[in-house]
Protein backbone atom coordinates (compact mmCIF):
# COMPACT_ATOMS: atom_id res chain seq x y z
CA UNK A 1 0.00 0.00 0.00
CA UNK A 2 1.74 3.11 -1.29
CA UNK A 3 0.52 6.61 -2.15
CA UNK A 4 1.89 7.92 -5.44
CA UNK A 5 -0.32 10.96 -5.86
CA UNK A 6 -3.63 11.49 -7.62
CA UNK A 7 -4.96 13.35 -10.62
CA UNK A 8 -7.00 15.71 -8.39
CA UNK A 9 -4.29 16.65 -5.90
CA UNK A 10 -0.78 17.99 -6.51
CA UNK A 11 1.37 16.27 -3.91
CA UNK A 12 5.05 17.14 -3.61
CA UNK A 13 7.64 14.40 -3.31
CA UNK A 14 8.15 15.24 0.38
CA UNK A 15 4.43 14.94 1.07
CA UNK A 16 4.15 11.56 -0.65
CA UNK A 17 7.17 10.35 1.33
CA UNK A 18 5.50 11.49 4.56
CA UNK A 19 2.25 9.65 3.77
CA UNK A 20 4.10 6.45 2.94
CA UNK A 21 6.32 6.76 6.02
CA UNK A 22 3.21 6.98 8.24
CA UNK A 23 1.78 3.91 6.50
CA UNK A 24 5.04 2.02 7.00
CA UNK A 25 5.39 3.02 10.67
CA UNK A 26 1.67 2.47 11.34
CA UNK A 27 1.47 5.81 13.07
CA UNK A 28 -0.92 8.75 12.62
CA UNK A 29 0.22 11.36 10.12
CA UNK A 30 0.10 14.80 11.75
CA UNK A 31 -0.17 17.44 9.03
CA UNK A 32 0.33 21.12 9.77
CA UNK A 33 0.30 24.12 7.47
CA UNK A 34 -1.44 27.39 6.72
CA UNK A 35 -5.25 27.21 6.40
CA UNK A 36 -6.17 26.52 2.78
CA UNK A 37 -3.08 24.48 1.87
CA UNK A 38 -5.02 21.24 1.31
CA UNK A 39 -4.52 19.37 4.59
CA UNK A 40 -8.08 18.03 4.74
CA UNK A 41 -8.13 17.30 1.03
CA UNK A 42 -4.96 15.23 1.43
CA UNK A 43 -6.80 12.66 3.55
CA UNK A 44 -9.66 12.53 1.05
CA UNK A 45 -7.35 12.02 -1.92
CA UNK A 46 -5.13 9.42 -0.22
CA UNK A 47 -8.19 7.43 0.85
CA UNK A 48 -9.58 7.54 -2.69
CA UNK A 49 -6.22 6.65 -4.28
CA UNK A 50 -5.78 3.66 -1.95
CA UNK A 51 -9.40 2.54 -2.28
CA UNK A 52 -10.19 3.03 1.41
CA UNK A 53 -13.41 4.39 2.93
CA UNK A 54 -12.85 7.69 4.75
CA UNK A 55 -14.30 8.49 8.16
CA UNK A 56 -14.11 12.15 9.16
CA UNK A 57 -14.16 13.71 12.63
CA UNK A 58 -14.23 17.50 12.45
CA UNK A 59 -13.14 18.92 15.78
CA UNK A 60 -14.76 21.95 17.44
CA UNK A 61 -13.87 23.85 20.61
CA UNK A 62 -16.53 21.86 22.50
CA UNK A 63 -15.51 18.41 21.20
CA UNK A 64 -14.49 15.82 23.79
CA UNK A 65 -12.32 12.78 23.11
CA UNK A 66 -15.04 10.47 24.48
CA UNK A 67 -17.31 11.47 21.57
CA UNK A 68 -14.87 9.84 19.18
CA UNK A 69 -15.19 6.55 21.07
CA UNK A 70 -18.87 6.39 22.02
CA UNK A 71 -21.59 8.17 23.99
CA UNK A 72 -24.19 6.64 26.28
CA UNK A 73 -27.62 8.19 25.66
CA UNK A 74 -29.03 7.91 29.19
CA UNK A 75 -31.74 10.50 28.51
CA UNK A 76 -33.30 8.45 25.69
CA UNK A 77 -33.15 5.31 27.82
CA UNK A 78 -34.95 7.06 30.70
CA UNK A 79 -37.62 8.36 28.34
CA UNK A 80 -38.15 4.92 26.80
CA UNK A 81 -38.39 3.32 30.24
CA UNK A 82 -41.15 5.77 31.17
CA UNK A 83 -42.98 4.84 27.96
CA UNK A 84 -42.57 1.11 28.60
CA UNK A 85 -40.41 0.53 25.52
CA UNK A 86 -38.79 -2.93 25.42
CA UNK A 87 -35.61 -1.39 23.97
CA UNK A 88 -34.53 -0.37 27.48
CA UNK A 89 -33.65 -3.98 28.29
CA UNK A 90 -30.63 -3.84 25.99
CA UNK A 91 -28.19 -1.05 26.82
CA UNK A 92 -26.54 -1.37 23.41
CA UNK A 93 -29.57 0.38 21.94
CA UNK A 94 -28.36 3.53 23.67
CA UNK A 95 -24.68 3.40 22.79
CA UNK A 96 -23.89 5.95 20.06
CA UNK A 97 -20.74 4.75 18.29
CA UNK A 98 -18.12 7.38 17.53
CA UNK A 99 -15.79 7.49 14.53
CA UNK A 100 -13.01 5.56 16.31
CA UNK A 101 -15.43 2.74 17.19
CA UNK A 102 -16.60 2.68 13.56
CA UNK A 103 -13.00 2.68 12.28
CA UNK A 104 -11.91 -0.07 14.68
CA UNK A 105 -14.81 -2.39 13.85
CA UNK A 106 -14.87 -1.84 10.08
CA UNK A 107 -14.59 -5.01 8.03
CA UNK A 108 -11.90 -3.47 5.82
CA UNK A 109 -9.07 -0.98 6.50
CA UNK A 110 -10.31 2.60 6.53
CA UNK A 111 -8.77 6.05 6.57
CA UNK A 112 -9.65 8.22 9.56
CA UNK A 113 -9.39 12.01 9.49
CA UNK A 114 -9.23 13.92 12.78
CA UNK A 115 -9.55 17.43 11.39
CA UNK A 116 -8.23 20.57 13.14
CA UNK A 117 -7.29 18.88 16.41
CA UNK A 118 -5.88 22.16 17.76
CA UNK A 119 -9.40 23.62 18.03
CA UNK A 120 -10.21 21.38 21.00
CA UNK A 121 -9.20 21.69 24.63
CA UNK A 122 -5.49 21.20 25.37
CA UNK A 123 -6.23 17.85 27.07
CA UNK A 124 -8.02 16.46 24.00
CA UNK A 125 -4.91 14.95 22.33
CA UNK A 126 -3.75 13.39 25.61
CA UNK A 127 -7.16 11.78 26.08
CA UNK A 128 -6.67 9.88 22.80
CA UNK A 129 -3.10 8.70 23.43
CA UNK A 130 -3.91 5.17 24.53
CA UNK A 131 -6.62 4.60 21.93
CA UNK A 132 -4.47 5.72 19.00
CA UNK A 133 -1.40 3.91 20.34
CA UNK A 134 -2.93 0.54 21.25
CA UNK A 135 -5.84 0.69 18.82
CA UNK A 136 -8.33 -0.38 21.48
CA UNK A 137 -10.60 1.00 24.19
CA UNK A 138 -13.03 -0.31 26.78
CA UNK A 139 -16.78 0.35 26.79
CA UNK A 140 -17.79 0.28 30.46
CA UNK A 141 -21.54 0.31 29.80
CA UNK A 142 -21.47 -2.88 27.71
CA UNK A 143 -18.34 -4.28 29.41
CA UNK A 144 -16.58 -5.05 26.15
CA UNK A 145 -13.14 -4.31 24.76
CA UNK A 146 -13.29 -2.69 21.33
CA UNK A 147 -10.12 -3.65 19.48
CA UNK A 148 -9.28 -2.64 15.91
CA UNK A 149 -9.84 -5.41 13.37
CA UNK A 150 -7.63 -3.48 10.95
CA UNK A 151 -5.38 -0.57 11.90
CA UNK A 152 -6.87 2.53 10.27
CA UNK A 153 -4.73 5.01 8.37
CA UNK A 154 -5.04 8.08 10.60
CA UNK A 155 -4.64 11.67 9.40
CA UNK A 156 -4.57 14.48 11.95
CA UNK A 157 -4.60 18.10 10.82
CA UNK A 158 -3.65 21.20 12.77
CA UNK A 159 -3.61 24.91 11.94
CA UNK A 160 -1.07 25.57 14.71
CA UNK A 161 -3.57 27.52 16.83
CA UNK A 162 -2.09 25.90 19.94
CA UNK A 163 0.81 23.62 20.79
CA UNK A 164 0.17 19.88 20.98
CA UNK A 165 1.51 17.80 23.91
CA UNK A 166 4.93 16.18 23.47
CA UNK A 167 3.56 12.73 24.38
CA UNK A 168 1.06 13.05 21.54
CA UNK A 169 3.64 14.31 19.05
CA UNK A 170 5.91 11.37 19.86
CA UNK A 171 3.26 8.96 18.58
CA UNK A 172 2.81 10.71 15.22
CA UNK A 173 4.77 11.13 12.01
CA UNK A 174 4.90 14.86 11.36
CA UNK A 175 4.79 16.79 8.10
CA UNK A 176 4.48 20.52 7.52
CA UNK A 177 2.94 21.48 4.18
CA UNK A 178 4.95 24.44 2.97
CA UNK A 179 3.15 27.10 1.01
CA UNK A 180 3.49 26.20 -2.69
CA UNK A 181 6.06 28.02 -4.77
CA UNK A 182 5.04 29.54 -8.10
CA UNK A 183 5.75 26.36 -10.09
CA UNK A 184 3.77 24.10 -7.76
CA UNK A 185 0.97 26.66 -7.56
CA UNK A 186 0.70 26.67 -11.36
CA UNK A 187 0.35 22.86 -11.29
CA UNK A 188 -2.42 23.17 -8.68
CA UNK A 189 -4.26 25.73 -10.79
CA UNK A 190 -3.87 23.55 -13.90
CA UNK A 191 -5.62 20.68 -12.05
CA UNK A 192 -8.63 22.86 -11.22
CA UNK A 193 -8.75 25.09 -14.33
CA UNK A 194 -6.97 23.26 -17.17
CA UNK A 195 -8.27 25.66 -19.84
CA UNK A 196 -7.06 28.86 -18.19
CA UNK A 197 -5.14 31.16 -20.53
CA UNK A 198 -1.44 31.48 -19.72
CA UNK A 199 -1.51 35.30 -19.89
CA UNK A 200 -4.33 35.54 -17.36
CA UNK A 201 -2.73 32.98 -15.06
CA UNK A 202 0.67 34.72 -15.17
CA UNK A 203 -0.85 38.11 -14.35
CA UNK A 204 -3.09 36.70 -11.60
CA UNK A 205 -0.23 34.75 -10.03
CA UNK A 206 1.98 37.86 -9.97
CA UNK A 207 -0.76 39.86 -8.25
CA UNK A 208 -1.44 37.03 -5.80
CA UNK A 209 2.19 36.63 -4.72
CA UNK A 210 2.67 40.41 -4.55
CA UNK A 211 -0.21 40.56 -2.06
CA UNK A 212 1.09 37.55 -0.09
CA UNK A 213 4.52 39.17 0.22
CA UNK A 214 3.07 42.41 1.57
CA UNK A 215 4.55 42.89 5.07
CA UNK A 216 2.12 43.32 7.94
CA UNK A 217 -0.79 41.31 6.56
CA UNK A 218 -2.97 39.84 9.30
CA UNK A 219 -4.07 36.95 7.06
CA UNK A 220 -2.20 36.10 3.90
CA UNK A 221 -4.33 34.74 1.04
CA UNK A 222 -4.13 30.97 0.68
CA UNK A 223 -4.26 28.49 -2.19
CA UNK A 224 -8.02 28.04 -1.86
CA UNK A 225 -8.52 31.81 -2.03
CA UNK A 226 -6.43 32.04 -5.20
CA UNK A 227 -8.62 29.35 -6.78
CA UNK A 228 -11.78 31.22 -5.71
CA UNK A 229 -10.39 34.45 -7.13
CA UNK A 230 -9.51 32.84 -10.47
CA UNK A 231 -12.99 31.35 -10.66
CA UNK A 232 -14.49 34.83 -10.20
CA UNK A 233 -12.14 36.39 -12.75
CA UNK A 234 -13.29 33.85 -15.34
CA UNK A 235 -16.97 34.09 -14.38
CA UNK A 236 -16.96 37.90 -14.58
CA UNK A 237 -14.79 37.83 -17.72
CA UNK A 238 -12.34 40.31 -16.22
CA UNK A 239 -10.02 41.60 -18.96
CA UNK A 240 -6.32 40.93 -18.71
CA UNK A 241 -5.62 44.68 -18.67
CA UNK A 242 -7.36 44.98 -15.30
CA UNK A 243 -4.66 42.80 -13.72
CA UNK A 244 -1.70 44.38 -15.44
CA UNK A 245 -0.12 47.76 -14.87
CA UNK A 246 1.81 49.22 -17.78
CA UNK A 247 4.36 50.91 -15.54
CA UNK A 248 4.56 47.90 -13.22
CA UNK A 249 3.10 49.90 -10.31
CA UNK A 250 0.96 48.37 -7.59
CA UNK A 251 -2.81 48.72 -8.04
CA UNK A 252 -5.90 47.33 -6.33
CA UNK A 253 -6.91 44.21 -8.28
CA UNK A 254 -10.55 43.52 -9.17
CA UNK A 255 -12.54 41.37 -6.72
CA UNK A 256 -9.81 41.76 -4.10
CA UNK A 257 -12.32 40.64 -1.44
CA UNK A 258 -11.68 37.07 -2.56
CA UNK A 259 -8.05 37.40 -1.46
CA UNK A 260 -8.09 39.74 1.53
CA UNK A 261 -10.58 38.82 4.24
CA UNK A 262 -10.46 41.61 6.80
CA UNK A 263 -10.62 45.40 6.77
CA UNK A 264 -7.17 45.79 8.32
CA UNK A 265 -5.47 44.04 5.39
CA UNK A 266 -7.55 45.86 2.78
CA UNK A 267 -6.72 49.22 4.40
CA UNK A 268 -3.03 48.31 4.50
CA UNK A 269 -3.07 47.35 0.83
CA UNK A 270 -4.94 50.53 -0.17
CA UNK A 271 -2.37 52.63 1.71
CA UNK A 272 0.42 50.88 -0.18
CA UNK A 273 -1.31 51.60 -3.51
CA UNK A 274 -1.83 55.26 -2.53
CA UNK A 275 1.82 55.70 -1.54
CA UNK A 276 2.90 53.92 -4.72
CA UNK A 277 0.81 56.27 -6.87
CA UNK A 278 2.14 59.36 -5.09
CA UNK A 279 5.69 58.31 -5.88
CA UNK A 280 5.07 58.06 -9.60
Amino acid sequence: MKFTGSSNYVATQDLMLAVNAAIQLKRPLLVKGEPGTGKTMLAEEVAQALGMPLLQWHIKSTTKAQQGLYEYDAVSRLRDSQLGDDRVKDIQNYIVKGVLWQAFTAEQPVALLIDEIDKADIEFPNDLLRELDRMEFYCYETRELIRAKHRPLVFITSNNEKELPDAFLRRCFFHYIKFPDATTMKQIVDVHYPGLKDELLTAAMKTFFDIRNLPGLKKKPSTSELLDWLKLLMAEDIPLEALQSQDNKVSVPPLVGALLKNEQDITLFEKLVFMNQRNR
